[in-house]
């Protein structure tokens, strides 16, 4: 995420909206500025594929809905919105926006270096304020590792982490899924010094 030039602005939705459909990139909105999404690497786009797909075939045919990203959700009570790698809502009054989304429960994103940091701090520190939420999924994509953010009955969230042999469960969703499957088809970079 790279801030955009004009520092001097700050943009109400309307606004945003109106200014991001005029632009070629994508841009967040966080307390009124404008943030650039960039591009990814190919394990990033094959992982967010490989999720769309293992989530979308099992929800076909339930109320839930899955998003790549593409779409944006309204972090809720803010005027803030983002563009997870991949989103889940079950909840019909998401049906009542065409541009973004506010009430999911599940929220999916691949890791890079230079966005961890932001994705597990205030990222999730701004996702986690939503009540429908249930899990926040961080992806590694360079290695076969997933920890699920995961808010229990009781309200506090707890980390599950996965590695290879692990069957990772969504349990927003109820789906169980065989790391691998995640991370078919991909192919890690050896670090300088792995042998």
């Amino acid at each position: 995420m790279i801030a955009v030039p004009n520092k001097d602005h700050y943009f109400s939705p309307e606004e945003y909206f109106a200014w991001e459909a005029q632009q070629l990139e994508k841009y967040e909105l966080i307390n009124g500025r404008v943030y650039a999404m960039t591009g990814g690497t190919q394990n990033h786009s094959a992982i967010k594929l490989n999720l769309a797909s293992l989530i979308r075939g099992y929800l076909r045919g339930k109320p839930c809905r899955v998003f790549n990203s593409d779409l944006k959700v309204n972090i809720l009570y803010t005027s803030n919105y983002t563009y997870p790698d991949l989103s889940v809502t079950c909840d019909p009054r998401d049906r009542e926006h065409s541009l973004y989304i506010t009430y999911p429960c599940l929220i999916v994103e691949v890791l890079s270096p230079t966005t961890e940091a932001y994705d597990r701090g205030k990222k999730f520190a701004r996702y986690r304020r939503n009540p429908n939420l249930i899990d926040y999924v961080l992806v590694s994509s360079e290695e076969m590792a997933i920890d699920i953010y995961h808010k229990n009955q009781a309200g506090d969230w707890l980390i599950l982490s996965y590695r290879a042999g692990d069957t990772v469960e969504f349990q927003s969703i109820n789906l169980r899924v065989p790391v691998e499957q995640i991370y078919e088809e991909i192919i890690f970079e050896e670090s300088p010094g792995e042998i």
